[in-house]
């Protein structure tokens, strides 16, 4: 089992965070551009059974993601796990900590690569940096978004 981890200090309330998470248009406003990922659809919003099913992109072939989401704490946490998809084993925390009148954001990932141990040896640190580059845009996407609508004087 395989884990990442990153955090941001947000410039915006948790509240407002936790609304931008909530845009109909979440999915596509947080994928990077460079990262070859449809979303097909998303149905619930963030609370539990909520799901959103995408493909991406290898090559000309698609592999569908569906995630689900396992738990919900308004404007405190919530959590996705893969009910199909690539890996063995998918979980994501997402978590909107208060600090003052900011946000802490920490997204947290449990994840199982298929192949096992000799997939972790091979490829775990390419997987953990694609992760650490998206995270560092969805980050900043949401700083981004979120500070710029609460400018303080």
């Amino acid at each position: 089992m395989l884990h990442f981890e990153k955090s941001s200090l947000i410039h915006a309330s948790v509240e407002d965070v936790w609304k931008f998470y909530e845009r109909p248009d979440i999915l596509n406003l947080l994928t990077p551009p460079w990262q070859p990922v449809e979303v097909i659809r998303r149905e619930g919003g963030l609370g539990v059974s909520a799901e959103s099913e995408f493909n991406i992109w290898l090559g000309p072939i698609p592999v569908p993601w569906v995630a689900v989401h396992t738990a919900c704490t308004e404007n405190e946490e919530f959590v996705d796990v893969q009910k199909e998809g690539p890996m063995d084993f998918w979980q994501h925390q997402h978590k909107f900590i208060p600090q003052g009148n900011h946000c802490q954001l920490v997204d947290q990932i449990d994840f199982a690569l298929p192949g096992g141990e000799l997939a972790e040896f091979l490829i775990g640190s390419w997987v953990k940096a694609r992760l650490q580059d998206m995270f560092d845009y969805r980050h900043k996407i949401t700083e981004d978004y979120c500070s710029s609508s609460n400018s303080e004087p």
